[in-house]
This record gives structure tokens, C-alpha cells and sequence, in this order.
């Protein structure tokens, strides 16, 4: 293809697609879906809520702004991709979470797994997940400090009366003791502790139904992955839709499995994935040492992605000799 930009010719390769969408509307989609989760979070823990998305979205924004300044790199603050990853870290932090210890979050995010490794569709895990995790190992106490729902309306500071998690009480005293302390109404409208963004599964499930319902994401990795907690559940014995709705399961799900360069990109791929992520979640539930599962599960099947693809690439089916030709004849 042939096309003239700032006066130069620009041949470029095949395949050529025009498409009514853009990055830039893809990822304002997925903060549309995002608003009911963060809004049911303020209503839940107060404006402290607000101020950390708010905090950890300027962040983002500012160390992509000035990284790209730094590398003299064509500057892509306007595609939205950080405002999305600032807002998935805060939702899946703590309220109470300081905000030094979230702008540290932000800058491992976006400057180490993001621009490091070459920008927007070059990392090779999700950054939000990777911030998470590395918080989660250098700010231990903060990342697994609870705020109380009940105690949090008006919360303001970094200090709250703590609470226990649905899945910290599954861990410690099992299943029956956990369901008994949080039922799934509970769980559906979000009167539990847990990070901002993982509490409310009402909320979730409407931003997920809504960026499948736009095509921006695909229902095979949603549905491979709760469908997978829903059967490890049920042969364990435990209610699969108490499990579904605990933890970060629903967010993993939706906002951080779908992403687009980090996971498949053919269909069966995507259910592989999927399910690895559900699977490895359950296991890390029921037999780790740490209540929860889904980020860790996320972030290692992200790593093997790559080999995912390349089991799941189209093949020309046929003679194999004329394949092979073929093959070679494309190389």
C-alpha cells in the first residue's frame, strides 16, 4: 500500500485492514466498563476510593507522558492504555493502601513492564497484574490490609477499622465457616473486604457483559476461566458460585485475561488460556499457602502465551507435500 504522510511516501506491507475501531476506543470501553465497579467501590469504602483510582490514573499517565519524553519516543498518552492500566491497579488495590506505595505501583506498571520492553503490544505479561504482585512482595502488610465496608464510608485516611476476606476465612477455617460470614448477596453487592475492585461481582459481571456485548473481548477466555473454577469447585466439593463471586476472579476474568497482548490470539488459544488460569487460581485456593490465586495465575500464564500461539497457529490442512510447498512458497 502506497499513502503519503507529512509529504513522504510510505510503502507499507500486507495485510492492509480499515476498521471503525482504534485503540484509543477500545480502551475508553473498557474504563466505561470499569465505572460501576469504581463507583460501587466509593459508595462501599467512601471517597478515598475515588482519590486512589484518581491518584494511580495521573500516575500512569504522567510516567508514560515523560518516559517517552525521556526516550524521545512519539508520544501515545492520547490512546488511553494508561489511564486502563492505572485504573486496573487501583482496583486492585487495598483502600487503604498509601499513596506513595500506589504511585510506586504505577511507575513499575508502566515504565518497567510497559515502556521497557517497548511499549503498548510489546509487553509480555499485563502490567497492571505485575505492579500488583510486585507490591504484594514489597508492601505485604498494605496489600493484604482490609477495610471494613461496614466502618469505611467516610474513609479518608489510610488507617480503617480491618476486615476479614471472604477467601482469607475460606483459607484459615474452610468452607463452611467462610459461607456462614459471608453469604453471596454479601459478595454480590460488595459488603466484604478485599481490593477495591473485587468486591462488588454485580458490578464486574455488567462491565464484562458490556465489553462482550461491544466485541471488544472475547466471552472463550471468560468462560474458560470462571467455567474452570465453577467444575475444580464442584469436585472439591464447595459451592462453584460462591467461588466465583470471592476474590479477584470475576476482575481476572473480564479486565486482566483479555488483554490483548499478553494473552492468545486464536480462540482455542484463548480457552487454553483460560482454563490454565482458572486451574492454577483453584490450586492456589485450596492447597496454597496464600488465599488467592488469580493474579499469580494470570501473570505465569501470560509468560507462556508465546507457546500457546504457536501450538494453537492455523496450519494448511491436506497433502502434505503441497503444504509444505505452499509453506515455502509464503516464506
Amino acid at each position: 500500500m502506497k499513502s503519503f504522510k507529512n509529504g513522504n511516501l510510505l510503502v507499507t506491507s500486507n495485510p492492509h485492514m480499515f476498521a471503525p475501531t482504534n485503540t484509543q476506543k477500545i480502551m475508553l470501553a473498557v474504563v466505561i466498563a470499569l465505572l460501576p465497579s469504581l463507583i460501587a467501590s466509593i459508595v462501599i469504602f467512601g471517597l478515598r476510593a475515588l482519590i486512589l483510582a484518581i491518584v494511580c490514573v495521573i500516575a500512569s499517565v504522567f510516567f508514560e507522558w515523560a518516559y517517552e519524553k525521556l526516550a524521545k519516543k512519539e508520544n501515545t498518552v492520547n490512546d488511553l492504555s494508561a489511564v486502563v492500566t492505572g485504573l486496573l491497579l487501583a482496583m486492585n488495590l487495598p483502600v487503604t493502601m498509601p499513596y506513595w506505595q500506589s504511585v510506586v505501583g504505577c511507575f513499575i506498571a508502566i515504565v518497567v513492564v510497559k515502556q521497557f520492553f517497548g511499549g503498548l503490544g510489546q509487553n509480555f505479561a499485563n502490567p497492571a497484574i505485575t505492579a500488583r504482585i510486585v507490591l504484594f512482595v514489597s508492601f505485604g502488610v498494605r496489600m493484604t490490609t482490609w477495610a471494613d465496608p461496614k466502618q469505611a464510608k467516610v474513609l479518608l485516611a489510610s488507617d480503617a477499622v480491618t476486615s476479614a476476606t471472604p477467601l482469607g476465612v475460606f483459607n484459615e477455617s474452610g468452607a463452611a465457616e467462610a459461607q456462614s460470614q459471608f453469604s453471596l448477596s454479601d459478595m454480590a453487592l460488595g459488603m466484604t473486604g478485599g481490593s477495591m475492585g473485587e468486591v462488588c461481582a454485580v458490578a464486574l459481571l455488567a462491565g464484562g457483559l458490556f465489553l462482550i456485548f461491544l466485541k471488544v473481548i472475547s466471552p472463550a477466555t471468560p468462560l474458560a476461566f470462571l467455567g474452570t473454577i465453577a467444575v475444580m469447585s464442584l469436585l472439591h466439593g464447595d459451592d462453584p458460585i460462591w467461588q466465583i463471586c470471592a476474590g479477584g476472579a470475576m476482575i481476572g476474568a473480564f479486565f486482566m485475561a483479555t488483554d490483548y497482548a499478553t494473552t492468545p490470539t486464536t480462540t482455542l488459544g484463548k480457552v487454553i488460556f483460560g482454563i490454565g488460569c482458572g486451574f492454577i487460581t483453584m490450586v492456589i485456593r485450596f492447597w496454597g499457602s496464600y488465599p488467592e490465586g488469580v493474579s499469580f495465575s494470570i501473570l505465569l500464564m501470560d509468560i507462556i502465551t508465546p507457546h500457546i500461539d504457536h501450538f494453537c497457529e492455523n496450519r494448511l490442512y491436506g497433502n502434505p507435500k503441497k503444504a509444505a510447498k505452499a509453506e515455502g512458497g509464503a516464506k
